[in-house]
């Protein structure tokens, strides 16, 4: 596997790809990743790897072989490119040392890494399977990025060489299906292979979770996880923050645009940053809120799938996605019938909602139920390992599903 991000990252795709390689190695494969540095979602190099330039260590059974490539803490359309570069250059130049392998998976939206797997695959004369979370060439026109139209070109180019060289093409979502055959590769090449919740149900009660917290009983919250970058548009948040000091925004996570926000929000009580918490905490944290928020730039259209939707739909809670209407993100969340749509970048039309499940407990404990419900239905993780196995199974000759 080539995949940038892994554990110990938590969020991100970095969960999804520690899960696959692990769930090889249990199976008795042996398994190499090639990653990067840990660093995202802070955008910030892990301490423990500070002066680590190559690195080759086991874990839970799997080879990762590290290496070093820049950390931009903020993002603009050159210093993405110099983070691609870099990492392509390392993993061009020192490759993992291993035996020829029977494939290679690569996980996009890193267009180093998807580079990287092809020329592998084809260095080795194996199947190369990409799978891709995010589209980077869409991903650049959409997110609001500094340099972002020629930052999206270059993408373009980069993710099409990548995808073009693929015996199958793997794919979150449905809504990638367009583009990627808009790249030059063949329908009956993509596979759709959503991913699945990678975190535990609940298990503390909801109070006590609450009390640890200092949130009030009777006060409304409202949790967003995960990355604080361009694309989250999580200025909405801030704003609605502000606009009703009556409920409490909690913005949990750590990212490019913490900072900025931070600033933003200077002045406004009812609006905290929490820190990362670990995995054992996590599902309990978001079980605790009221709702959870899920924002997108009204730009963002068919670009990203958040992961953490799969976190939210296990959690048990109401989701309210301030999104646009016809992305890939409003699809999932009507899909699974556990939350509500408003116009993105509209804090008006959001606090309307999050007021309403605020005032009525029953309506958003049953909106929430919805969410478990959609993951034993369709996002467990032995499903969505299941779809992996049998898209590298297909690669390699196997039957197609």
């Amino acid at each position: 596997m080539v995949s940038t991000n892994y554990a110990p990252e938590h969020a991100g795709i970095g969960p999804y790809a520690t899960q696959i390689a692990e769930h090889w190695a249990a199976r008795g494969h042996e398994t190499h990743v090639l990653a990067g540095m840990p660093h995202y979602p802070s955008w910030s190099l892990d301490p423990a790897y500070a002066k680590v330039w190559r690195r080759t260590e086991e874990r839970a059974g799997v080879v990762v072989h590290r290496r070093r490539h820049t950390v931009p803490p903020r993002q603009t359309a050159l210093k993405r490119a110099a983070f691609e570069a870099s990492v392509l250059a390392h993993g061009l130049v020192a490759p993992p040392s291993m035996a020829r392998p029977h494939a290679v998976l690569a996980q996009m939206p890193s267009l180093a890494g998807g580079i990287i797997g092809a020329r592998l695959a084809a260095r080795w004369s194996v199947p190369y399977v990409p799978v891709v979370q995010d589209l980077m060439g869409a991903a650049a026109a959409q997110s609001g990025i500094r340099g972002g139209d020629r930052a999206a070109a270059l993408a373009a180019r980069a993710e099409t060489y990548a995808l073009r060289r693929a015996a199958l093409v793997g794919v979150i979502h449905e809504t990638f299906v367009d583009k990627v055959a808009a790249m030059g590769v063949d329908r009956g090449r993509i596979r759709l292979v959503p991913n699945w919740s990678h975190v535990p149900s609940p298990s503390a009660p909801r109070a006590e979770t609450r009390a640890r917290l200092g949130w009030g009983e009777g006060e409304t919250v409202v949790l967003h996880s995960g990355n604080m970058g361009l694309k989250q548009g999580l200025e909405v948040l801030v704003e609605a923050a502000r606009r009703d000091p009556k409920i409490r925004i909690v913005l949990l996570g750590d990212g490019n645009q913490r900072a900025h926000l931070r600033e933003l929000g200077t002045g406004i009580p009812n609006l905290d940053f929490m820190e990362p918490v670990g995995d054992d905490e996590f599902p309990d944290t978001l079980a605790a809120a009221d709702v959870l928020a899920v924002t997108q730039r009204a730009s963002v259209l068919d670009m990203s799938v958040p992961s953490k939707l799969t976190s939210y739909f296990a959690a048990g809670r109401p989701v309210v996605a301030s999104v646009a209407a016809e992305g890939g993100t409003a699809l999932e969340v009507r899909r699974s019938g556990a939350g509500v749509l408003v116009p993105p970048e509209d804090p008006d039309a959001l606090l309307t909602e999050i007021r309403r499940l605020g005032d009525d407990p029953a309506a958003a404990d049953a909106l929430g139920a919805q969410g478990p419900r959609h993951v034993e239905a369709h996002l467990t993780r032995a499903a969505g390992l299941a779809r992996i196995d049998a898209l590298i199974d297909e690669a390699l000759g196997g039957p197609s599903t």
